[in-house]
């Protein structure tokens, strides 16, 4: 009975959370499986079993800001009214580091692709790279990539391609780039510090520079360090941190008019 009790309580509790917190996602599920597993692991801690046909025990919540699945670092969830915090998220600053490879394009612009293009890279050096990230810097018109979270007919652009369907590429939109930092470049290879504002791809700034650099380039890796207040070492929890216990220390709860 006592056993009972606890976990009707953890769901309780669990349910009444109100505000955002960051995970860590980890390279290869996409944003909403990584979500799933959260909600699923909180809701078996909470004594549901099976927290798919319990439809019932519902718990409210969301991400802020799509992770594409080959890369990892801060997530940002919104959990009861938090939801309502998370379009302030995706317009926030966001911090990434990025591998870049010289000399190969891909379909999706990151190595979950095919290649569709090689090039000769050995005449990029090191001050050219940072010649032209100079151009990239501030305020920017940027294509998205194809293959993304953008959505024609309520469908996703990615998931259209996937089914053979033609998808014409978006317009270019107005992106802002606060920082851009060479950090390291060992060709074909060379890794970027970016911050940036909302809507902006990291992709579609690698295949870019890779043009601009007359070769062409693909995002070999990709981490976000910082979203919002959000960091990687200081915020994001781990999966092994994924209980009521840890989000109830880490939570930011949201603004009284909220709650």
């Amino acid at each position: 009975m006592a056993g009972i009790i606890s976990s009707n309580s953890s769901l309780t509790k669990l349910q009444a959370l109100n505000g955002l917190f960051a995970i860590y996602k980890k390279q290869g599920p996409t944003s909403a499986d990584v979500l799933n597993s959260l909600k699923a692991v909180l809701l078996r801690e909470a004594g549901v079993e099976n927290p798919r046909k319990r439809k019932k025990q519902s718990l409210k919540m969301g991400h802020g800001g799509t992770l594409d699945s080959n890369a990892c670092g801060v997530l940002v969830v919104g959990v009861g009214n938090g939801t309502k915090m998370l379009t302030t998220m995706l317009a926030g600053s966001k911090k990434y580091v990025a591998v870049g490879q010289l000399g190969k394009a891909t379909d999706t612009l990151d190595a979950s692709g095919s290649v569709v293009m090689e090039k000769d890279f050995e005449h990029v050096t090191r001050l050219e790279v940072e010649e032209k990230l100079k151009t990239f810097t501030g305020d920017i018109m940027q294509v998205p990539p194809l293959y993304s979270a953008l959505k024609k007919d309520g469908q996703r652009l990615s998931a259209l391609l996937k089914k053979g369907h033609k998808v014409e590429a978006k317009p270019a939109r107005a992106v802002t780039v606060y920082n851009l930092t060479l950090l390291e470049f060992t060709a074909p290879l060379f890794t970027l510090d970016i911050e940036c504002g909302g809507g902006f791809y990291v992709r579609s700034l690698v295949d870019d520079l890779g043009k601009a650099l007359s070769s062409c380039a693909h995002v070999k890796e990709l981490t976000r360090t910082k979203q919002g207040q959000f960091t990687l070492e200081e915020h994001a929890l781990q999966e092994e941190q994924w209980s009521l216990e840890h989000i109830l220390r880490a939570l930011q709860p949201c603004p009284e008019a909220l709650s």
